[in-house]
């Protein structure tokens, strides 16, 4: 992981601190439906080694619901290669390449992809110090924020072929996850599908007894300028209305606003346990074939709406568990 997109490492964590890593990458089919969405995550407890999984999901409207698997390993099959982000196993994530493979309870995935993409990292802490500091726990950047796939993924023995399917590689790590979160991302937009993306992750974190308002980081790129948006200087500009299955939400920016809503049926998400290295745990629902609407204003510019449908991500992360939507069968941690 010595590459400039990513900023932990998690071999240098110390024995008796907790610690979480998660890389993952999205990609949906272009006019939306389909997508696959891949995760590696580092899971440590204080005082003991870490172990590894390997989280696939295949989404999927025209049928009944997601197909999952995880797979988890000991510490032996976990390196942070040079010029990689993450090896589990035979599986890795490298600047360019996703390749690898997971089974268990009875369902099997294999994925060979390839992505593209010139688009910088974007680093939703808007100040570096943020990524030292003790606060806020969870570290969240995306190395690749808007790429194009090509390749395979397959699921059950059935391959699917994908060419050309715009996506996104995403990174986040700390002590703990945030109270309560959403994550969001959007490419391939009708009418504009060239150029045009959003990637934008809210967070409420405790600190002692209180939870804070919401806090936004999120970019908006449009007409060959990337819009910066939200940040704890715009909390009371920031308005956020979520669901388990849904989210409306406002964020600005300087000389821009961005009135969003994404979501979907509550059978197109898949629903996880995401445990804490101290303990705790949150139940973490996501839809890779959401459908997104973005109203934009700028200064000087006429409103613009830009829609994408059955192609958007949307996650919400609580520690409520009464959401109706089935947890998949694997714990965490």
């Amino acid at each position: 992981m010595s590459s400039e997109r990513t900023h932990a490492r998690f071999p240098g964590v110390g024995r008796r601190n907790g610690h979480y890593e998660s890389f993952y990458l999205k990609a949906s089919r272009p006019g939306g439906g389909q997508a696959v969405w891949i995760r590696h995550t580092v899971h440590k407890r204080p005082g003991a080694d870490p172990t590894a999984s390997l989280w696939f999901t295949w989404f999927d409207r025209e049928k009944a619901g997601p197909r999952a698997v995880k797979a988890t390993v000991g510490t032996e099959a976990l390196e942070a290669p040079d010029g990689g982000y993450i090896r589990i196993g035979d599986s890795r994530l490298e600047p360019g390449r996703a390749l690898g493979s997971a089974e268990a309870a009875g369902v099997s995935a294999r994925w060979d992809l390839r992505f593209e993409g010139e688009t910088e990292p974007f680093r939703h802490l808007p100040k570096s110090w943020m990524y030292r500091a003790p606060v806020p726990r969870t570290k969240l950047l995306s190395p690749h924020p808007a790429v194009s796939y090509s390749g395979t993924v397959e699921i059950d023995g059935e391959t699917i072929e994908i060419s050309g399917w715009p996506g996104m590689v995403g990174h986040n790590w700390g002590a703990e996850h945030a109270e309560r979160w959403i994550w969001m991302h959007g490419a391939g937009f009708a009418d504009r599908p060239e150029g045009i993306w959003f990637d934008g992750a809210l967070g409420r974190i405790k600190v002692g007894p209180a939870t804070l308002p919401w806090i936004g980081n999120g970019m908006l790129a449009i007409d060959g300028r990337e819009y910066r948006l939200g940040g704890i200087e715009r909390v009371r500009a920031t308005e956020v209305s979520e669901q388990p299955t849904a989210c409306r939400f406002v964020l600005t920016g300087h000389d821009i606003r961005v009135t969003g809503r994404v979501g979907a049926s509550a059978h197109h998400f898949v629903g996880w346990e995401y445990a804490d290295p101290d303990g705790g745990a949150h139940n973490a629902l996501n839809c890779s074939v959401a459908n997104m609407e973005l109203i934009v204003e700028r200064d000087g510019r006429p409103a613009e709406t830009l829609a994408l449908k059955g192609g958007a991500a949307y996650e919400l992360g609580m520690r409520e568990t009464d959401h109706g939507i089935p947890l998949q069968p694997f714990p965490d941690g």
